[in-house]
């Protein structure tokens, strides 16, 4: 594990330093959008995605527009998908159409909605059950401690970094993933 220390706090980021291959393959997964389509992950090849899962009522909702620009600014090599989640404090009540229209109206969001689901515990979804279990991704099994914890695979479908949710999807370590060669 490393960490980054912040004036306030200590913000946690794992990493995958031996490129640990992953038993089951990204690709295989895919994630129900709150459009009613599905989304292959085998589309995805050849592009690092960020996903991270998030709420409408939470105080680290304004990511979102970090998120946006993040994917605006590197949309033809990287793709983000919100994994909208009411497992944290009840912070995420509303239906897909009204998570879809907050996300729209407040943030611009044009990036992919998964269908609101569970991150975390024994209910979560596929997808989120790869990324915190070991024995599907090979090496991690950190749940989202948090609204917007960031979760980032790269070009091969190797999940290379945990982010918790106070870091920023801007900051210096995102970036800094996000540009590191395969």
């Amino acid at each position: 594990m490393w960490y980054s220390r912040s004036r306030e706090n200590r913000k946690k980021i794992l990493r995958n330093k031996g490129n640990l291959e992953a038993p089951q393959s990204f690709y295989s997964l895919s994630a129900h959008l709150n459009n009613n389509n599905e989304l292959s992950f085998d589309s995805l090849r050849g592009k690092k995605v960020l996903l991270v899962n998030t709420a409408s009522d939470c105080g680290y909702t304004n990511q979102y527009d970090d998120l946006q620009k993040l994917f605006e600014k590197n949309k033809d090599r990287l793709m983000i998908i919100a994994f909208p989640a009411n497992d944290f404090k009840e912070q995420e009540k509303g239906s897909d159409q009204e998570i879809a229209q907050f996300c729209k109206i407040n943030f611009g969001v044009t990036f992919p909605l998964a269908k609101k689901s569970s991150v975390k515990g024994e209910s979560k979804n596929e997808v989120f059950k790869w990324l915190s279990e070991k024995n599907k991704n090979g090496w991690n099994n950190k749940q989202p401690s948090w609204n917007f914890s960031k979760y980032l695979v790269n070009e091969q479908g190797l999940l290379t970094h945990y982010f918790d949710p106070a870091i920023s999807p801007l900051s210096e370590e995102v970036i800094k993933a996000l540009n590191a060669k395969p």
